[in-house]
């Protein structure tokens, strides 16, 4: 076993951050990794106290892709165990059952955009950039996601030239939701999070829930889907009270803490 350090992982009042630990290696993604980030995910899909999560980095590059170092002398069997690994951690990661945001504040190349975009959704820095260059390395990935996000010709002139998406053009295209300053970022992030967490939490699920089926069935079946969360909410003891909450309250934590930092949004 690899007892390398890859990640932290920190709990607070409802939200836990995933922090990936290697940022002397750039924070390049090993098998190690893979483990540890499963594990994180399916912890805390488990964990009643946390209604929010948090994925982000430790050092300038959020993710430089897959160490390609650790697969010196590996068969092709081993190869394709380790890129199962990686699968699951992504899928894990999915599977959180949680809202969960992604924090890029650098470099996101192959599987760190994997990473970012198994999270609900990402904020970037001015500082973030995604690249997917597998094909030019001679191996195949990001083919799946991705496209999903940003549409397939972009994802084909992104996987096949390999070249540098910046937070703008990212945010045009709608992969990440919003910019906001560098010096800002945790503080912005954590704060969302904890607004999320303070919301109804059945709610919250059902809301992800129906946007996640939704948007892979047609409007009929999307509209059911709806209607069916709805039905689910009313049947719970808590629906009245929390629609009184919300007549009690102002515009929300977060417009303010747009405002405050200028956060620009998709």
């Amino acid at each position: 076993m690899n007892d390398e350090q890859t990640l932290v992982v920190e709990r607070l009042e409802g939200v836990a951050e995933i922090i990936l630990d290697r940022p002397a290696q750039r924070n390049a993604l090993n098998a190690a990794m893979c483990d540890a980030l499963r594990s994180a995910a399916e912890r805390l899909r488990h964990d009643e106290s946390i209604r929010c999560v948090i994925v982000r980095a430790h050092g300038p590059v959020f993710c430089a892709g897959a160490d390609l170092k650790e697969r010196k002398g590996m068969s092709a069997d081993d190869v394709r165990a380790r890129r199962l690994k990686a699968f699951a951690a992504y899928d894990a990661i999915e599977r959180i059952g949680k809202p969960c945001i992604a924090l890029v504040e650098g470099p996101a190349v192959g599987s760190g955009g994997e990473i970012a975009m198994a999270c609900d959704f990402i904020v970037a820095t001015e500082k973030t950039s995604f690249r997917t260059p597998e094909a030019l390395w001679g191996t195949v990935g990001a083919t799946q996601r991705l496209p999903r996000v940003v549409g397939k010709r972009l994802a084909k002139d992104m996987a096949y030239t390999g070249r540098a998406l910046s937070a703008d053009e990212a945010l045009r295209v709608g992969l990440v939701s919003r910019i906001v300053p560098a010096e800002d970022a945790v503080d912005v992030v954590r704060q969302m999070a904890r607004d999320i967490a303070a919301a109804p939490p059945l709610a919250m699920q059902l809301t992800r829930d129906c946007i996640d089926r939704g948007v892979e069935t047609d409007p009929a079946g999307a509209l059911a889907i709806e209607i069916l969360a709805i039905d689910t909410l009313l049947q719970n003891a808590d629906w009245k009270q929390s629609i009184s909450a919300f007549g009690q309250r102002d515009d929300g934590p977060q417009s303010r803490a747009d405002a405050k930092t200028g956060a620009h949004h998709a």
